[in-house]
């Protein structure tokens, strides 16, 4: 008869190693099981302010959010790769740590400041566009202050935590977050306004950053300066990284800017109910971010383990975001139903909007896999590509209506991962004629 034991030694005979397995298996069911309570209430409370706000008010809040994204990417601009391709490098040393750390945290300080002159202007100009009085509209700006400074430093407060694996106190701390803005979320009823939603998210993201910081602690020593040659290494990074970032600003969230200036105050509400429902695959991207990326940037310079562990994560990406689609097609009367009154008869849409997430998934975990690497591409090479395409899907698609620009968003994203893949596969090709060179000499 067929043992166990006798299994588990197969397994191990042909490199099949159970301990490893088993910690994966450990960790992933720490990260997923609360990532699905902390989605879960996200979507809760997604949905509730959903229904509390009325249409208009939606819609300012989906571009102040909107916005918000924007603020944050361009406050990185590849600072976060760059850090934790430095941290990669030094995670067992917690003084080395340390510096690498604080040497971003400092850099994000400052972009920080830019791009809030930068995307402040803009935003008051359009919140007024679509009905906001000046003053509602700066309250609005106001408002976002604290999503943006806890979502700049949280990020980086993370970076120990994952590099040593140390998922639960990390999960708790984000599930604490999540219920802090489900509470904040009910003062709603009171006070149904677009500031009032955006502060519910942004003050416990800010409360909780404290204990991560502390928690961080543990593995990095926050006592250490920005370093000089760190913080070149960084900026290194980022001159690559930057006109790629920017990029995204434009194409990652096109479809709102298009719909804020062509379409309606209704369809900008339409377009950010949908987005919320794609809250699901945030589950996915946290998993991944928490689990799989870190590890890939430990690697050794070794292609056959990089090219293998890259396929692997790009095949199951590709699996899941057939399934969620198709998911979301058939249960599409009953997800909309959730949403309200308001945005019923948006099936097509609605399938749309996460076909173009799902795709977007795989080019960011392809670009997150890459940067973290260390590997950027020259945006010589990323803008023009990046252009052309938005040109192109403009010219072939009506982006005046919402169906056409979801179908124009599928379009970009598509062209997105196509280039990021290939670079990706490119660059680890390259690592092993760069080993085999070096083995020569």
């Amino acid at each position: 008869m067929f043992k166990l034991k006798d299994g588990l030694k197969k397994m191990k005979e042909v490199g099949f190693d159970t301990a490893r397995t088993k910690e994966w298996l450990r960790l992933s069911s720490i990260t997923g099981g609360t990532q699905i309570l902390i989605q879960g209430i996200g979507l809760l409370s997604g949905i509730i302010v959903i229904r509390l706000l009325p249409t208009t008010e939606y819609a300012l809040y989906t571009l102040a959010n909107t916005m918000l994204g924007t603020m944050v990417v361009l406050a990185d601009s590849g600072i976060g790769s760059g850090v934790m391709a430095e941290s990669g490098k030094v995670w067992k040393d917690k003084e080395r740590l340390g510096v690498a750390l604080a040497t971003g945290l400092d850099l994000r300080r400052k972009f920080a400041a830019g791009s809030l002159l930068i995307a402040a202007p803009i935003l008051i100009y359009l919140l007024h566009y679509h009905g906001a009085d000046w003053w509602m509209s700066v309250l609005i700006v106001i408002s976002l202050i604290p999503a943006f400074i806890s979502s700049l430093s949280g990020s980086i407060f993370q970076i120990p935590l994952k590099l040593k694996q140390d998922i639960a106190p990390l999960q708790k701390n984000t599930l604490f977050e999540g219920l802090g803005r489900f509470a904040m979320v009910f003062s709603l009823f009171v006070l149904p306004w677009t500031f009032i939603a955006i502060l519910g998210a942004g003050i416990p993201r800010l409360i909780t950053n404290i204990r991560l910081r502390k928690l961080s602690a543990g593995y990095a020593d926050w006592t250490q300066k920005p370093d000089v040659e760190v913080r070149k290494r960084i900026l290194k990074m980022v001159k690559r990284l930057m006109p790629g970032a920017v990029y995204f600003v434009v194409s990652g969230q096109i479809s709102i800017w298009l719909i804020s200036i062509f379409g309606t105050t209704a369809s900008v509400a339409k377009i950010g109910a949908l987005g919320r429902i794609t809250i699901m695959l945030t589950v996915i991207s946290t998993i991944f971010g928490t689990l799989v990326y870190p590890r890939f940037a430990r690697l050794p310079l070794n292609s056959k383990i990089l090219m293998k562990r890259f396929l692997q994560v790009m095949a199951l990406l590709v699996l899941t975001a057939v399934m969620v689609t198709v998911a979301v097609g058939i249960f599409s009367d009953q997800i909309l139903w959730v949403l309200g009154e308001n945005y019923q008869n948006l099936n097509i849409e609605l399938v749309m909007s996460i076909a173009a997430s799902s795709i977007a998934l795989i080019s960011g975990a392809a670009f997150t896999m890459s940067t973290q690497r260390g590997w950027a591409i020259h945006p010589g090479i990323s803008i023009p590509v990046n252009v052309a395409s938005i040109i192109l899907g403009v010219l072939l698609v009506d982006v005046s209506t919402l169906r056409g620009v979801l179908l124009f968003n599928i379009f970009i994203v598509v062209m997105r991962v196509l280039m990021s893949v290939s670079y990706a596969i490119i660059k680890i090709i390259q690592n092993n004629k760069y080993r085999l060179s070096v083995k020569d000499k």
